[in-house]
C-alpha cells in the first residue's frame, strides 16, 4: 500500500496592493504544496502562523501602492513585527521566496544579506529602472552556480517583467565581492539564446542592473528574491510566442516551483 506524501505546506503573504497572490498560489498548488493566503496584519498578531510551514512567499505587486518607496512599508512591517519569526523561519530549514514587490520587500528587511536588523547597513538596493520608465516585457533568465539548492546552473527562464524599480544596485565594490564570494548571485538576465554575461544591455536586461543581476540568494541558499515573475509563466501558452517554441508540455516557470518545493519537502524530513 502506497502512503500518499504530505504536501509541503506553503504561506503566501498578502497586503493593500499585493497583486500576484493568486498567481503565486496556483504556481505552489500546481508545484505540489498546499498554499495558504495570509494577510500580513494576521501575521504580525500572531507569529506563531509560521509554525508548520516550509515556505514563505512574499508576492509580486504594488504593497502599499509603493507610496514611500517600492515594498519599503511592508520590509517595515517584516522588519520591526516578525523578525524573530522570520529568523526562526530559515534556521529551521524554511525556504523564503520574493517576487518582483516581493524582492524590493526582502531587500528591505535585510534578510538576504543576513541581517534581519534596524541598525544593519544596506549593501543592496532595488532602483529606479535606468530607462526611467515602468519595463513590461519577456526576458530570460540564466540560473547562475549558486548557494541557492534549486536552481540548476545553466538552465534558461524565459518569464515576464513589470515594474519600474528594478535595477540592482550594490553600495560598493566590496559589497559585489562578498555576494560572488559567498555564491549570492543566483539569476541572470541573457539573451533569449542565453548568451551573454555581466555585461547584457537593455533591453535584454530591462532595469540596468548591475552585472545583468536578476535575482539573489542568501548564504543559506533558502531565501532567493527575484524581480522577474515565474508565476505567470506555468502553462505553455503563457509565452507570448508560444507558437514558434514548439512542443512544451508546461511553462518553464511551473519547474521552478516544481524544484523549490521538492527542495522543501527533503528540508522537511
Amino acid at each position: 500500500m502506497n502512503v500518499a506524501t504530505k504536501a509541503v505546506r506553503a504561506l503566501v503573504v498578502r497586503t493593500a496592493g499585493t497583486n500576484c497572490d493568486r498567481e503565486t498560489c496556483l504556481a505552489l498548488e500546481r508545484a505540489g504544496a498546499a498554499p495558504k493566503l495570509e494577510h500580513v496584519l494576521q501575521l504580525c498578531e500572531k507569529p506563531a502562523l509560521f509554525d508548520g510551514y516550509g515556505i514563505f512567499v512574499v508576492p509580486g505587486g504594488f504593497s502599499y501602492g509603493d507610496d514611500l518607496g517600492a515594498g519599503r512599508v511592508l520590509g517595515y512591517q517584516l522588519r520591526t513585527r516578525l523578525a524573530d519569526a522570520l529568523q526562526r523561519f530559515v534556521a529551521r530549514g524554511g525556504i523564503v521566496l520574493g517576487v518582483c514587490n516581493g524582492f524590493q520587500v526582502l531587500v528591505d528587511t535585510g534578510l538576504l544579506e543576513g541581517a534581519l536588523s534596524e541598525r544593519a547597513q544596506r549593501g543592496v538596493a532595488l532602483d529606479v529602472n535606468a530607462s526611467g520608465h515602468f519595463e513590461c516585457r519577456w526576458v530570460t533568465l540564466r540560473a547562475e552556480a549558486s548557494a541557492c539548492a534549486w536552481l540548476e546552473p545553466g538552465e534558461l527562464l524565459p518569464v515576464p517583467v513589470a515594474h519600474g524599480e528594478g535595477r540592482f544596485t550594490v553600495r560598493d565594490a566590496e559589497v559585489l565581492a562578498r555576494l560572488k564570494s559567498a555564491r549570492q548571485i543566483a539569476l541572470r538576465y541573457v539573451q533569449p539564446d542565453g548568451s551573454g554575461g555581466t555585461d547584457v544591455a537593455y533591453p535584454a536586461n530591462p532595469n540596468g542592473s548591475v552585472e545583468a543581476i536578476a535575482g539573489i540568494c542568501d548564504p543559506s541558499g533558502r531565501v532567493l528574491g527575484l524581480m522577474p515573475h515565474p508565476e505567470r509563466n506555468l502553462t505553455p501558452w503563457n509565452h507570448p510566442r508560444w507558437t514558434r517554441l514548439g512542443p512544451r508540455a508546461e511553462g518553464e516557470g511551473l519547474s521552478f516551483y516544481r524544484r523549490m518545493v521538492a527542495t522543501a519537502s527533503a528540508l522537511a524530513k
